[in-house]
């Protein structure tokens, strides 16, 4: 489902500094590009979120949220099923500020006092006793997960073309002969618009798009095959380079672990 953004609710604006809530989307929901007046701090439970800011995307799953700052333009997707939580923060009273989308830890205390703080009933002492402990607690969390997209003409066709199917497997040479240049401008172009070689850019690519097919409750094997890996093996080891550790442990430690990801197919480890 695509869908545009809601308006910011109206508590949101006053007299409240934090306004908190939440819904269930049934399918993939996405939302196209927007922007708020006030700061977003976004998270799911039991699903994965992805947003593309400009020239990054970012991915976050159970465990962490997305800090959006206002006048910031982008767009979202979220998993089926998943919970997903929003909290507004008025930007003349948020004594702090990410000037950039960065990931936040959410951390039990995080998500218990803004759940607490999407009553409606709460007295103006409460609430402020409520939001003077979140300022203390939302800190960054420790995995920035983002990609950097190039925004380099001359490779941006690959980009576009992967995060379409991460699965194409056309090697860097033949994509150097589809654009008519060569395989070492290529290779230059990822490394400057990146930091990374062709070939990791595209492995951190795949990780993005299997921690959402993955919490969605996609097996590995099935992961794997769509993701372009001739075998699962292959896929987890691609996974714990970019991740540092297996999807298995990595759902595991997010209570997040879809059915399929703690035993995958028979013969591969994957702890």
């Amino acid at each position: 489902m695509v869908r545009r953004a809601a308006a910011v609710p109206e508590q949101a604006t006053a007299p409240f500094v934090i306004f908190a809530g939440s819904r269930v989307p049934r399918v993939p929901t996405e939302w196209t590009p927007h922007s708020h007046p006030v700061h977003e701090l976004v998270w799911v439970r039991g699903g994965t979120l992805t947003s593309r800011v400009g020239d990054r995307v970012f991915t976050v799953s159970e465990g962490h949220g997305l800090w959006m700052p206002a006048g910031v333009l982008h767009g979202g997707r979220a998993t089926a099923g998943a919970e997903f939580h929003d909290a507004f923060f008025a930007p003349d009273r948020t004594p702090f500020a990410f000037e950039e989308p960065i990931a936040i830890a959410m951390t039990p205390v995080l998500e218990s006092l803004l759940t607490h703080l999407s009553r409606t009933d709460l007295d103006g002492a409460a609430r402020a006793r409520a939001e003077s402990v979140v300022f203390d607690v939302l800190q960054p969390s420790e995995r920035q997960f983002a990609l950097q997209l190039p925004g380099d003409a001359r490779i941006d066709a690959i980009a576009e073309a992967l995060l379409d199917d991460p699965a194409d497997c056309r090697s860097l040479d033949e994509w150097a002969r589809a654009l008519g240049i060569s395989d070492r401008t290529v290779t230059r172009a990822f490394r400057h618009a990146t930091g990374l070689s062709f070939a990791q850019w595209r492995q951190a690519l795949r990780v993005h798009r299997a921690l959402m097919l993955l919490s969605e409750g996609v097996d590995v094997q099935t992961v794997s095959e769509s993701l372009g890996y001739a075998q699962p093996s292959t896929f987890i080891a691609a996974f714990r380079r970019v991740m540092g550790t297996t999807p298995g442990a990595y759902f595991d430690a997010t209570d997040g672990t879809p059915d399929g990801v703690r035993n995958p197919v028979s013969g591969v480890q994957n702890s």
